[in-house]
């Protein structure tokens, strides 16, 4: 599939097939996720990739209850390290919620060229997720992904026209007003 196609084809999908996702499909998108560029090539990040049923549910149950979670056959928890990232990062402090970002649209778009679904998950208690996933102190816990095919074909399809604002609206030449 080409980039544009699978940009166009990106939903968030919220209702998944518990069929495995095959390894070598799996190994291809986790690739993507890996050659992701992040600030100064630092690769401030780790990636969990939490297989299990129940503590998927765990997970799930970590994210406001967001039980549909579960049912995906991978969550991909993105985990960095803030003092292994660019420390000056615009007046943001450091790169990482934006490193991990430009790492998890990587995967969701491999994954919609492979036929598989993501979401976008911020709402999740992080201080349970680590103690659930054992991760240390020093890293954070940035956001997570559900990962496996949609429970109906119909949720890999183009945008509706008119889902997004036009193109007048978000780009200004020269000034942000004009």
């Amino acid at each position: 599939m080409e980039v544009y196609q699978a940009i166009q084809n990106r939903r968030s999908v919220r209702a998944y097939n518990p069929r495995p996702i095959p390894e070598a499909t799996l190994h291809k998108v986790l690739e993507a996720l890996r050659l992701a560029p992040s600030a100064c090539n630092f690769q401030p990040w780790r990636f969990l990739l939490v297989q299990d049923p129940q503590l998927r549910q765990k997970v799930a149950a970590a994210s406001c209850n967001q039980a549909w979670m579960a049912e995906a056959p991978v969550i991909v928890v993105a985990c960095g390290t803030p003092a292994k990232a660019y420390k000056k990062m615009g007046g943001y402090g450091s790169s990482i919620d934006i490193d991990l970002a430009i790492a998890l649209d990587h995967l969701s778009l491999a994954a919609v060229a492979e036929g598989l679904g993501t979401c976008w998950i911020g709402a999740f208690d992080e201080t349970a997720v680590k103690t659930l996933l054992q991760i240390p102190a020093e890293a954070k816990v940035v956001a997570m992904m559900p990962l496996g095919y949609p429970r109906s074909d119909d949720l890999n399809h183009p945008v509706k026209p008119g889902a997004r604002k036009k193109a007048d609206e978000i780009f200004k030449i020269n000034q942000y007003q004009g």
